[in-house]
């Protein structure tokens, strides 16, 4: 699968224009995904995706915009993400994450970085909110751990760490777990983390080691897939849905219900 290049390659003008219209509009969006991903890590990657972040209620004003433009567009999974059809490519409308935490707001705008994708000035996800929303990608086909453990290589203390852990909130448990297999990874970059984070998470850790919590599996936050015996089968509330998560009954089936689709 050839790196995009939007000189030589059919996808890559493509999406150069693409690109080029979107930033012509007055929606504001960011590109992530493996695109930012090489822009920060000045990693080559293979890769046929664009992905385009924006606020929820922007989303299904950029998949019109698209369509008055004689896209083919859908909104793939109402609760976070659209699909805009690009020549042979795909163009990911991304507005939260497919368990509904990581949901795009002004904080992602305010922290973007200025960069240049496909030879289009845009700005880029920030790189605490690309491993707040990658740090949940656990399913058993895709794990994005090692992207995770690439970002705090790559930025270490430059990292806004006060506004990572307070992304992860109550789900810090995720983010203690990288930092702690980072250290594993990277036994001689230990240092990049701070020490006061170490300190801070450990504390959280302790702390409420004893406490007494609710049947809940925060699994289904890390796979939609590989925790459901534990609601179907052992009665565990589901982290994803009211009032524990962000997600709707009637969301939770449809994207429950392309697990099949997948796996066909």
């Amino acid at each position: 699968m050839p790196t995009l290049d939007p000189h030589d390659d059919d996808l890559g003008r493509a999406y150069a224009d693409a690109l080029r219209a979107l930033s012509g509009s007055t929606i504001p969006f960011l590109v992530g995904g493996a695109l930012a991903l090489m822009r920060y890590l000045e990693i080559e990657r293979e890769t046929k995706d664009l992905d385009v972040f924006v606020c929820p209620g922007d989303a299904d004003r950029t998949l019109a915009f698209f369509q008055e433009r004689g896209y083919q567009t859908e909104l793939t999974f109402p609760h976070w993400l659209g699909k805009v059809y690009c020549g042979p490519g795909v163009i990911d409308v991304i507005f939260s994450s497919g368990n509904s935490v990581a949901r795009v707001d002004a904080e992602w705008f305010a922290h973007a970085r200025d960069a240049e994708v496909l030879g289009v000035p845009v700005r880029l996800c920030p790189p605490e909110e690309m491993i707040w929303s990658k740090a949940f990608v656990q399913e058993r086909e895709r794990f994005d751990g090692a992207d995770v453990m690439h970002l705090i290589y790559q930025f270490g203390e430059a990292l806004d760490w006060r506004r990572l852990i307070d992304r992860f909130d109550t789900h810090w448990r995720v983010l203690f777990g990288f930092v702690v297999l980072f250290g594993f990874v990277y036994p001689d970059q230990r240092h990049r983390v701070p020490q006061w984070v170490i300190d801070e998470l450990t504390a959280k850790f302790l702390r409420e080691q004893s406490d007494e919590a609710d049947p809940v599996c925060n699994g289904t936050l890390l796979s939609r897939e590989q925790y459901l015996y534990d609601v179907c089968v052992r009665g565990y509330q589901d982290a994803r849905v009211v009032p524990h998560g962000h997600m709707k009954p009637e969301e939770l089936e449809i994207w429950t219900a392309a697990i099949r689709d997948k796996n066909e």
